[in-house]
């Protein structure tokens, strides 16, 4: 398909771009690659203007997008809601009206529960430049791109048949959104993945998503599993990703903004029981002997997953996933705007 079709489009979860679309992403993705490591110039977006909204902390989200667009040849505004008139009220639809008539792509990150992929999408609703999702609490689309091309490096193109595992972890730092899982069980399997996710009982994904997956996985050749038992999903995997998130799919969106703190207390109640599922040098030994650990970053060391697991060269791929957020991140930049 035409690269150039692709200009203008929103992007708030890859589940609306179709395959051939994102198969042209991912060409550009290791083109970009490539002239990055030779110092090829490639100024696909000169003197034009990303408005980077982020709501949360970030590290390789705000530095790929940053970044990206200094070496696309283009300047990314950094900004917080506190330095904004969202402190006061603003609504999604005015901020992405004024930002649209003043540069040429949006870009934020709200991963508040049931709040933020509505107001991503209420600023898609009313920008005429594109809308870019840097994560919010359904989806976390660019994490899915890295975590896919880094997939394409290790294991090559043909991913038919690739065993994944994506474990639920112990994690004490905070209650993680839902959205890096989701959008790893909505890509993975249209390129013909199978893909296992292992849980606690009280740590579901959302029931909506993982129907979705598994229509996915129909359509692409790839499944969806799931089981409430870690060594049973480690068991055979080509890729293990160990990784936290909250108890937010246990309950309805309505049922959690009406009793967030009730919630919140299951949540951490719920969340000590398993200090157990990490990800250690005998699990590890599960999987295939081949096996890639892969993870979002950051990772809670000896919680989620071991240094001993973590730092073997042999094994983790996490620094070239976290890396690839740059390439895939100018790919949609570079397309898009």
């Amino acid at each position: 398909m035409d690269a150039k079709s692709l200009k203008g489009k929103h992007f708030l979860t890859c589940e609306d771009w179709s395959k051939e679309e994102l198969d042209v992403v991912f060409e550009r993705s290791f083109e970009l690659k490539k002239q990055f490591y030779k110092e090829v110039p490639h100024i696909y977006l000169p003197h034009k203007t990303l408005f980077m909204i982020f709501f949360e902390q970030s590290t390789r989200t705000r530095n790929s997008m940053e970044a990206g667009m200094t070496q696309l040849g283009g300047h990314a505004h950094d900004l917080t809601a506190d330095k904004m008139q969202l402190s006061h009220g603003e609504s999604a639809k005015d901020t992405a009206i004024i930002l649209s008539r003043m540069g040429h792509g949006i870009a934020s990150r709200n991963c508040f529960y049931g709040i933020g992929a509505d107001y991503l999408a209420e600023m898609a609703k009313h920008s005429t430049k594109p809308v870019m999702s840097l994560q919010d609490d359904i989806y976390h689309p660019f994490q899915g791109l890295a975590d896919l091309m880094t997939i394409f490096e290790q294991f090559g193109k043909n991913t038919k048949g690739l065993k994944v595992t994506i474990s639920w972890a112990y994690a004490d730092t905070h209650s993680k959104p839902l959205s890096v899982p989701q959008s790893q069980i909505l890509l993975l399997p249209r390129y013909g993945i199978d893909v296992t996710v292992a849980h606690p009982k009280e740590f579901p994904l959302s029931k909506n998503i993982t129907e979705k997956a598994m229509l996915n996985a129909q359509q692409g050749g790839g499944s969806v599993k799931f089981t409430n038992n870690m060594d049973e999903a480690f068991e055979g995997a080509h890729i293990v990703v160990p990784k936290n998130w909250g108890g937010f799919g246990a309950y309805g969106v309505q049922e959690y903004l009406d009793n967030e703190e009730k919630c919140k207390k299951e949540m951490k109640a719920n969340l000590e029981k398993y200090h157990d599922w990490i990800c250690d040098d005998r699990r590890i030994k599960l999987a295939d002997k081949n096996v890639k650990l892969m993870h979002a970053l950051p990772a809670d060391r000896n919680h989620e997953v071991t240094d001993e697991v973590i730092d073997n060269p042999n094994i983790s791929v996490v620094f070239d996933e976290a890396e690839n957020r740059l390439h895939t991140a100018k790919s949609i930049m570079s397309l898009t705007m």
